[in-house]
């Protein structure tokens, strides 16, 4: 994997270097930024894979920079934050990143949910020599997913999405009609089991959502069952 590339973004030099140790004993290549503006300057310079990023820093924080790097990229992001409320959990996942690590946080873990991420975005990412091969194309409601080159399109319109959120839509897709509870759709998307109430699925349903253009349309591509979940009809 020394192909792989990650920058960290974090102005706690400790921290940066800790995760560092671990992701390059993993066989990653690692670049370390101690704010903003370097870690931009960075994925304009090298080709990156994913983003780990600091929330509080110094200048630009990292809910900032993550919206920057929404703009142009949809490399995985995970952020870091000592705060560790619902509200601050559903702040920077709605912003852009796929994945949310509190501080302090066991270095183990974090290069499971690493690996995790980046095996979701080589599947998809369609210059990747590793995608699944399989059912190729979905169409379903005016919805278009096409798993071999990662595209999707609504009523014609290509929307660009997130790995996490390619995943969520897939799933929902590949099985009209059925109703998936946000705890279904955590555990087979993000393969980990659920421990405790959490807004995650939530709010990535929501970004998902927004870049379909849900809110302007009378005939919604994805159903909310009130109480039970989401879904997709024939």
């Amino acid at each position: 994997m020394s192909q792989i590339s990650i920058l960290v973004v974090d102005d706690e030099n400790e921290i940066a270097d800790l995760v560092e140790i671990y992701l390059v004993s993993d066989g990653y290549r690692v670049f370390k930024a101690g704010n903003a503006q370097d870690g931009l300057s960075i994925l304009e310079k090298e080709e990156i894979h994913l983003v780990l990023l600091d929330i509080m820093m110094p200048g630009m924080d990292g809910l900032e920079m993550c919206k920057k790097i929404r703009e142009t990229n949809n490399i995985p992001i995970i952020m870091l934050s000592a705060r560790s409320t619902d509200l601050d959990k559903i702040l920077g996942l709605g912003t852009g990143a796929d994945d949310y690590v509190v501080k302090p946080f066991n270095p183990l873990e974090l290069t499971a949910r690493v690996k995790s991420q980046l095996r979701r975005y080589t599947q998809l990412n369609p210059n990747s020599a590793s995608r699944e091969e399989g059912r190729n194309e979905i169409s379903i409601k005016g919805l278009v997913i096409n798993k071999d080159n990662h595209k999707v399109t609504v009523y014609g319109e290509e929307i660009k999405l997130t790995p996490i959120e390619f995943d969520i839509l897939y799933l929902l897709a590949s099985n009209p009609g059925k109703v998936f509870s946000t705890d279904e759709i955590f555990e087979k998307v993000w393969n980990e089991k659920v421990y405790e109430a959490n807004n995650t699925v939530m709010v990535h349903i929501r970004r998902l959502r927004g870049k379909m253009k849900e809110d302007t349309r009378q005939n919604k591509i994805i159903t909310t069952v009130w109480g039970v979940g989401y879904k997709i009809e024939k």
